[in-house]
């Protein structure tokens, strides 16, 4: 999970957007779809095992679902397709892994 976790938000610079106007005037921006961006960047480096390059895909799964399944029905349909797909052990590393990057940004996750 350590290489994971030092690279599975590479890819933010290369996505960030202002929302909209309410973002702009607090400096605040979206990065929708930055795990697949830093997996795009990652996925061929030979140094670095499949598992720490799907944590860095997917880590942001789980979160999607919660949010997609409230706002945007056809996205929440393709990211569950992904999510089924995936085995339990590595949904509960998933789960694992946003409980730790939530404790670093300092936020507590029910």
């Amino acid at each position: 999970m350590l290489p994971a976790a030092l690279l599975h938000d590479i890819g933010k610079p290369f996505v960030a957007y202002v929302k909209d106007e309410e973002d702009r005037k607090y400096g605040e921006y979206s990065f929708t779809d930055h795990e697949e961006m830093s997996y795009q960047i990652i996925k061929n480096w030979p140094f670095l095992s499949d598992y720490t390059k799907n944590l860095v895909r997917y880590h942001y799964l789980i979160r999607d679902l919660e949010k997609s399944k409230k706002e945007d029905l056809p996205r929440y349909a393709k990211k569950y397709e992904i999510w089924e797909k995936l085995d339990d052990d590595f949904k509960k590393d998933i789960a694992r892994f946003m409980t730790y990057d939530d404790a670093g940004k300092g936020k507590r996750r029910r």
